[in-house]
């Protein structure tokens, strides 16, 4: 069973009220409560330019630009995160169904799900994440380390 999305375990921790200051209320449904955004609708979903995903909550560093690809689901598809540790990988059997959900490794925030489908990958893997769970930075690589981008969680690690 997945740990709560205010676990104690994760490096970055803020308060609810914290949280809500630092989010809109469509990133907060997305990002603290697991919420999805309609398929389609995501400003991120036909971006094209090398560049760099990181959590739109931390900052997190989570996908680059080269990883990305069009699925065809309406969610913006990558086939492996930036590095290892930069997404927790947990089962989630709502919906009556099991997949396996994706949360930002240093904030615990919700991504969306990962799916064994990507056919013609590299690793066969489709991450199907919400757009308003991302933000991108155009021609940014990631950094030789992992974590959040310095100055983006500022005071919370």
């Amino acid at each position: 069973m997945s740990q709560p999305i205010d676990s104690a375990a994760y490096p970055i921790q803020l308060s609810d009220s914290e949280w809500r200051e630092r989010l809109t209320p469509e990133e907060y449904a997305v990002l603290r409560n697991q919420g999805t955004e309609r398929a389609g609708t995501g400003e991120l979903l036909n971006e094209t330019r090398d560049g760099l995903y990181r959590c739109r909550a931390c900052g997190n560093e989570l996908f680059i630009a080269g990883t990305k690809f069009d699925s065809g689901c309406g969610w913006p598809s990558f086939y492996e995160s930036v590095r290892p540790g930069a997404v927790e990988l947990l089962e989630d059997s709502s919906l009556g169904m099991v997949r396996t959900e994706v949360r930002c490794a240093q904030c615990g925030s919700h991504l969306g799900h990962v799916f064994p489908d990507g056919f013609g990958t590299p690793t066969g893997d489709r991450y199907c994440m919400n757009s308003l769970s991302l933000s991108f930075d155009a021609g940014a690589e990631p950094s030789a380390e992992s974590g959040a981008a310095p100055g983006a969680a500022a005071g919370t690690e």
